[in-house]
C-alpha cells in the first residue's frame, strides 16, 4: 500500500476544490450570460401573438416575467395600430431592453438585459425571421386565431436561442466582429413614453367620441339670418321709443301728483 505524505495529500485536495470553483464560476459566468429573457412572435395586422420561447412557458407564474410579458403583448399592439413606425426599434427598461424586428408583416420581440450586445440580439432576430421565412407557413399563420398557438416555432425560438446563451462563444463573436464596422440604424426609446403617448390618445379618442349638441338647421338657415339683418335695428328703435316712453308717463304721473300736493 502506498503511502501518501498529508502534505501531498493536502494538496491534492485543495488542487481539486481548486478545479471544482473554476468550473462552478464558469458554470455561473455561462448562466449569467443567458440575458435574452423573452422572445414573442406576432402578427402586425391584429397585433396577435402567435408563438413564444417555450423555455419560459413554466415561468407563467412569476410576476415579473408576467410584467414583462404583458409590456411585450402592449408592444405588439402598439406596432399593430403604427403607433411605433420603425421596423427596428429599442424600448429601454430601467436594467432591461425590448428589440423588435418587423419583416413581411410579422414582428419579432425579445427582452435582454441591458448589456447584452444589441447588435447580437438583432442577429438573433434576423435568425429567427430566416427560419419563419423557411417554413413558408404564410396560410397558418392566417388561419392562427388563438394566442401563442404556433407551438411548433415556440420549439424552433428555443434552439436559436440556445446559440446566443454566451455571448463569449466563437460564433457570436465572429457575428459582433464581422458587424462592427457596420452602423446598426436602430431607434430607441424609452417605454414610459410611449405609454404616456397611447394614454394621450386615447383620452383624445374618448373625448372625440362624445355627442355633441346639435344645431337645428331652421334657426341657421339663410333665410332667418336675412330676416334677423333686417329686423333687428327696427326691433331695437321700438324698444328705445316704448322705454322712452314709459319714462315720460312716469314723469306725468309725479309732476300732477306734486301738484295736487
Amino acid at each position: 500500500m502506498e503511502y501518501l505524505h498529508p502534505q501531498s495529500f493536502f494538496a491534492s485536495s485543495c488542487l481539486d476544490i481548486c478545479h471544482i470553483n473554476i468550473r462552478l464560476i464558469y458554470f455561473l459566468n455561462i448562466q449569467e450570460t443567458i440575458m435574452v429573457k423573452l422572445t414573442i412572435v406576432g402578427r402586425v395586422e391584429d397585433g396577435l401573438p402567435l408563438a413564444q420561447d417555450q423555455t419560459y412557458v413554466n415561468q407563467q407564474e412569476n410576476a415579473s416575467f408576467l410584467l414583462y410579458k404583458q409590456q411585450a403583448e402592449f408592444l405588439l399592439k402598439q406596432i399593430s395600430k403604427d403607433s411605433l413606425l420603425h421596423p427596428k426599434m429599442t424600448i429601454l427598461l430601467d436594467h432591461h431592453s425590448f428589440h423588435f424586428l418587423v419583416e413581411k408583416k410579422i414582428c419579432y420581440i425579445a427582452l435582454s438585459d441591458s448589456s447584452y450586445p444589441r447588435k447580437l440580439l438583432f442577429h438573433y432576430l434576423q435568425d429567427l425571421h430566416k427560419e419563419l421565412d423557411q417554413l413558408d407557413e404564410t396560410a397558418l399563420i392566417q388561419k392562427i386565431s388563438k394566442p401563442y398557438s404556433f407551438v411548433r416555432f415556440g420549439k424552433i425560438i428555443g434552439r436559436i436561442r440556445k446559440q446566443y446563451m454566451d455571448t463569449r462563444t466563437q460564433a457570436n463573436l465572429s457575428k459582433l466582429n464581422s458587424s462592427r464596422k457596420q452602423e446598426l440604424n436602430v431607434v430607441s426609446e424609452h417605454i414610459n413614453d410611449i405609454i404616456q403617448r397611447r394614454q394621450i390618445l386615447e383620452t383624445s379618442e374618448k373625448a372625440s367620441s362624445y355627442p355633441r349638441m346639435s344645431v337645428s338647421t331652421i334657426w341657421s338657415s339663410r333665410c332667418l339670418q336675412d330676416i334677423a339683418l333686417k329686423w333687428t335695428p327696427v326691433t331695437i328703435i321700438i324698444i328705445v321709443i316704448l322705454v322712452l316712453f314709459k319714462a315720460s308717463l312716469i314723469m306725468t304721473d309725479d309732476y300732477l301728483i306734486s301738484t295736487m300736493i
